[in-house]
């Protein structure tokens, strides 16, 4: 009886090992279960660091962007800055200089006033004012290498009075069908009075500055205005001016209309003065910031994928090194 009891319990040890050969391998069923639930959890950790990882390296490719769009924007805002514009008020401006070319023509007067009354041709000694200040400057021009005669006139100061400059021309050529007279403004006339090579200020000046012309039989009214332009560690000045044009009615004998007249008037439009100003508003503080931002998260963030990868490594080789060690207890 003895001996068929332990035969049919070895029997039963037997079939228990066909059917559960793993657990029958371990000493302990309880310890079994336990580290397959552990392993369970690790696999979790796993796939939520993976997870991590990618969103770590979605935010860091946002991060590389942002960094890429705020160095754009920078040098996109330093090399085209933003035009500021505001006006000065003044009770006088320095005198300009005015050059007149009047090729054949005559300077018949020049007289400043000081209000809107220009007197007729016919009372040209009966003018009241000043006569202007004025200088006859010969030089070669700076594109056709002629030879050019400028009348430099100084121009008008007193913004409030309404000072003006009146000048008149007379020529003698019938055969034309139009004639006209250049001028052109630039910024002080002291500046060429105290020039020592008057001929080559002249060329200097027609290079810089605008020509433009005023037609016979007709009083031109020119009224000028500054605009002062700073940026990039210099200065421009420039003149712009509104024409009206008034047809002169001539009262003169016929035989006396041969001549051809000119009439010109210069005055300041207002008293005020533009001033057109370069503001980069690229701050490079702010960058800096913004930069320094970026790159602290994407060192954080490579700390973070670093630390994540190594745990991964490190549950991976944990892993594998159990089912190592499950084979071998099997087999």
């Amino acid at each position: 009886m003895l001996r068929r009891d332990a035969s049919r319990s070895y029997q039963e040890v037997m079939k228990l090992c066909v059917k559960f050969p793993l657990y029958i391998a371990d000493e302990d069923v309880v310890d079994n279960n336990l580290m397959t639930i552990g392993f369970n959890k690790a696999c979790v950790k796993y796939v939520f660091t993976v997870i991590l990882v990618l969103i770590y390296l979605l935010l860091t490719t946002v991060a590389v962007f942002l960094a890429y769009q705020t160095i754009s924007d920078f040098m996109e805002k330093l090399n085209h800055p933003v035009m500021s514009v505001s006006y000065k008020e003044v009770e006088e401006f320095a005198a300009p200089g005015i050059a007149l070319y009047p090729g054949k023509a005559q300077l018949l007067s020049c007289v400043h006033h000081y209000h809107d009354n220009i007197p007729p041709l016919v009372a040209l000694d009966r003018l009241k004012g000043r006569n202007c200040i004025k200088e006859e400057v010969i030089y070669h021009g700076p594109y056709s290498n002629l030879t050019q005669r400028a009348i430099v006139v100084r121009g008008p100061t007193d913004v409030r009075n309404r000072e003006l400059i009146f000048l008149q021309f007379s020529r003698n050529e019938t055969e034309e069908d139009f004639s006209a007279i250049s001028y052109m403004i630039f910024a002080k006339f002291s500046d060429m009075l105290e020039s020592s090579d008057k001929a080559a200020f002249m060329m200097d000046c027609e290079r810089n500055y605008s020509m433009w012309t005023f037609s016979g039989g007709f009083r031109t009214w020119v009224k000028m205005s500054l605009v002062k332009t700073s940026g990039r560690g210099n200065e421009l000045v420039e003149f712009r001016q509104e024409s009206n044009v008034v047809k002169y009615i001539d009262k003169r004998p016929p035989q006396e209309q041969a001549n051809e007249l000119f009439f010109v008037v210069f005055q300041w439009r207002d008293p005020f003065i533009q001033q057109v100003k370069d503001i980069v508003t690229a701050n490079p503080w702010n960058t800096i910031a913004i930069l320094c931002g970026v790159f602290m998260a994407l060192f954080k963030a490579a700390d973070f994928a670093k630390l994540s990868i190594k745990w991964m490594i490190k549950i991976r080789k944990r892993h594998l090194r159990a089912k190592i060690r499950e084979l071998n207890q099997i087999s």
